[in-house]
């Protein structure tokens, strides 16, 4: 893969305390499939008010924002997609000559996630987590007509991300729960990896077992939904789709599925 840098190439930046090389790797591989004079960096910004000032100013194309700066640009920028007026959060900033809109492509991804894999609506859900990626995640279930409640041990955010959305908290897995939705670190590379989000007994129960870490794919909780033989939905299937909404906010152009996976495989590399 070969990029080649001149004056007219489009450079587009992800902002996040701790860059990681997921959307460098996938945007810059898909930016070369399509023969798209495009660059794609990681910024780690010192000043997020100069940061999107930067974006405006040098003229970026796109920016894609990771926490803790989702809700920060929000009175930055000029305009706010459905997506992102929703819930209130940014992770895609699009600059067209000047006017800055963000967009919200994490839910975005899951909500089409729900519709392509058929995810009934009558199912009652438990979602773990409630911090910024829970708020999308609630917000497309409920969108998509679901009901449930989310399970947090902070009480002050699990109660608040509850009520804005009319579902219950509760500092237990309910043993009803036909969905079950991790939103937190467990499972995750570092500390928490060996942890499984639900336990075995909740995933028997379940029908739909749906994990929002991407890295690594082959979380504790998805390898007990494998042995179960439940219904999967897995984080490399988010982080994938919102990339790819925002390779398409960004150039205008809609990759390929077969592009997405190929630019995904690459990413995980």
């Amino acid at each position: 893969m070969v990029n080649i840098v001149d004056r007219e190439t489009v450079l587009c930046i992800s902002l996040a305390a701790r860059p990681s090389n997921h959307g460098v790797r996938f945007h810059n591989w898909l930016f070369d499939h399509y023969q798209l004079n495009y660059l794609y960096k990681a910024v780690a910004p010192v000043d997020i008010t100069a940061a999107i000032a930067g974006v405006r100013g040098l003229d970026i194309r796109g920016a894609a924002v990771s926490m803790p700066y989702k809700q920060d640009v929000i009175p930055l920028i000029d305009a706010l997609d459905p997506s992102a007026e929703r819930i209130n959060a940014v992770n895609t900033i699009v600059n067209d000559d000047g006017l800055l809109s963000g967009y919200n492509t994490d839910y975005i991804a899951v909500a089409s996630l729900l519709r392509s894999h058929d995810v009934d609506p009558g199912l009652r859900v438990a979602v773990r987590g409630s911090g910024g990626m829970a708020n999308a995640v609630v917000a497309a279930l409920a969108d998509h007509g679901m009901r449930g409640v989310v399970v947090a041990r902070n009480e002050e955010t699990g109660q608040a991300l509850a009520q804005r959305y009319g579902w219950e908290h509760s500092l237990e897995v309910p043993e009803d729960a036909q969905l079950l939705v991790n939103v937190t670190p467990l499972g995750m590379h570092g500390e928490h990896e060996n942890v499984q989000a639900f336990s075995d007994e909740a995933v028997e129960r379940a029908s739909v077992i749906f994990d929002v870490v991407a890295y690594p794919v082959h979380t504790p909780l998805i390898r007990a939904a494998e042995r179960a033989g439940k219904a999967i939905i897995h984080g490399g299937e988010v982080v994938a789709l919102q990339a790819a909404e925002q390779f398409k906010l960004y150039t205008g152009v809609e990759p390929s599925a077969e592009a997405v996976d190929q630019a995904e495989a690459y990413a995980q590399q």
